[in-house]
């Protein structure tokens, strides 16, 4: 069977979905945020999972990478490249 793969950003990942971070962009007015998100995991090649979304639109979600949890903002899971097999 053949897949192809989706890249996108976590903040678009579907809920319980394992992709691999291949990168992270960060917006220009917050240069700093690749640096510590590379430091609490969001490496290239790691798993990572998107476990939950605040409810009504809110702005934080939980994130599972590696075998750590975080809550991020969705501006913060938007700079983490990720892919998947769809």
């Amino acid at each position: 069977m053949n897949s192809s793969l989706s890249i996108s950003t976590l903040d678009r990942s579907p809920l319980h979905a394992r992709c691999t971070v291949t990168g992270v962009e960060p917006p220009a007015r917050a240069p700093e945020w690749r640096q510590w998100l590379e430091e609490i995991g969001f490496m290239p090649g790691e798993q990572v999972e998107l476990m939950s979304r605040s409810a009504f639109g809110g702005d934080a979600l939980v994130v599972r990478v590696g075998r750590s949890t975080f809550a991020l903002r969705r501006a913060e899971a938007a700079c983490i490249l990720i892919e998947s097999s769809v």
